[in-house]
């Protein structure tokens, strides 16, 4: 006996490749399907249609059919409104809760569909049918974040996925779903429309998210980095203790991790600097406190705090010290880093996999991320999570930052000379 139901999926599905993707799940899942009906755009503004039933032997293929045509934005014909059920505890969920994609996502209630507030993957989706203008609100909240009586939505019924389309426009750097990763690309081109891309969010009044590594400090970009943060290209920093004690150590001895960054020398003692700089940070009772006195003057969390970056210091179990001013409740990190991801238009991210998975983790797919490290595997992991928009590059960040700081300033100069002359 033959189960099936009807979905339907619109949009711009084609060049997208949403509909590839939805008979290929159907086929390899073991299904079959019938299109009744499909309305093809005719022109590149126009959306298309598609309404067709899915079938399986059995309920349960069907359902994993369902499942993963729901994911790439198909709805069930005559959809029912979100199955709710309360929370029965604090963090603790109802059995089949909904776990959320990184996809801009609509739940339906009372008949209507409403946007998702502050969407990432592996949430829970929570409906408070009273928000605070009085209208029905939904949003995601992480496990640890449910409280007891939060109506959380259950199954995918009443649950609609919009997966990112490609832009009407050029993509240029940022091309939809291009996903490759090569260290063969032309990269001073590709450093240059990121530089363009970062001059353009900040014009418009955007938001933009770096994510550091030590490596940025230790290769001798920090200085870069600090150049852009002065500038205002940076809106928040996400790092961890390891970042900002070389960048410090920077300041207060010219060493990173003991090492000369111009000379390569490695001085006596130099090995103890980056232990004695956290030591004569937590004497000044913080990093902004070692900047109003005068102990640190310069470097990336120097102009941080000149210049009023957000920032997250995230630590783990292998930190030194740690700073006073490194975040050491995990659970506590996250909730600031995941602050910053939803403010953030463009992320770059550099030279770090451990705090880049963590703000990738919690980046909408419509966020545009640049990811930039030394080693293919890292590029690709993080660019896998899921950025509709994004340019992965495999070079030295020690090369990237200084380029990529040149090229944004240099048509900061040539955007104030051309006022001038139209002035």
């Amino acid at each position: 006996m033959s189960h099936s139901r009807t979905v339907e999926i619109e949009g711009h599905i084609i060049d997208s490749g949403t509909m590839q993707r939805c008979f290929g799940a159907v086929m390899d899942l073991g299904g079959s399907f019938d299109v009744e009906q499909f309305d093809v755009g005719t022109h590149e503004e126009a959306e298309s249609y598609c309404r067709m039933r899915v079938s399986a032997d059995d309920e349960g293929t069907l359902q994993a059919i369902l499942h993963e045509l729901h994911q790439n934005g198909a709805v069930l014909e005559d959809p029912s409104d979100v199955t709710l059920v309360a929370a029965p505890d604090d963090k603790v969920v109802p059995p089949d809760f909904y776990s959320t994609t990184n996809h801009p996502t609509e739940v339906r209630y009372d008949g209507e569909w409403i946007d998702v507030e502050r969407i990432e993957m592996d949430c829970a989706l929570i409906v408070d049918p009273d928000g605070p203008d009085g209208e029905p609100r939904a949003y995601t909240k992480v496990l640890n974040g449910v409280e007891e009586g939060d109506l959380v939505a259950t199954d995918e019924s009443g649950i609609r996925v919009n997966p990112p389309e490609r832009p009407r426009g050029s993509g240029g750097a940022f091309g939809f779903m291009q996903g490759g990763v090569s260290s063969e690309r032309p990269s001073e081109s590709t450093i240059r429309e990121v530089a363009t891309e970062l001059r353009d969010v900040k014009a418009a009044g955007g938001n933009v998210m770096v994510v550091a590594g030590p490596a940025v400090i230790h290769s001798g970009a920090g200085d870069a980095l600090a150049e852009l943060v002065e500038a205002g290209y940076v809106d928040s920093l996400s790092a961890g203790n390891g970042f900002a004690t070389h960048d410090l150590e920077r300041s207060l001895y010219g060493t990173s991790l003991g090492m000369n960054v111009e000379t390569l020398e490695h001085p006596r003692k130099g090995h103890k600097h980056h232990i004695w700089t956290i030591s004569e940070i937590i004497r000044a009772g913080g990093i902004e406190a070692a900047v109003e006195e005068g102990i640190v003057t310069e470097g990336v969390m120097y102009q941080c705090v000149r210049n009023d970056v957000d920032t997250v210091l995230a630590g783990s179990i292998r930190d030194d010290g740690p700073l006073p001013d490194t975040v050491t409740d995990a659970v506590e990190a996250q909730d600031a880093i995941r602050d910053q991801a939803h403010e953030a238009d463009i992320v770059l991210m550099l030279a770090t996999l451990l705090h880049s998975v963590a703000v990738g983790n919690c980046l909408p797919s419509t966020t545009k991320t640049v990811c930039v490290d030394i080693n293919p595997a890292t590029v690709t992991q993080l660019l896998d999570r899921g950025s509709a928009q994004a340019v992965g590059m495999v070079t030295d960040i020690g090369t990237f930052v200084p380029t990529l700081a040149e090229f944004v300033l240099e048509g900061e100069d040539a955007a104030v000379a051309e006022a001038g002359e139209n002035a």
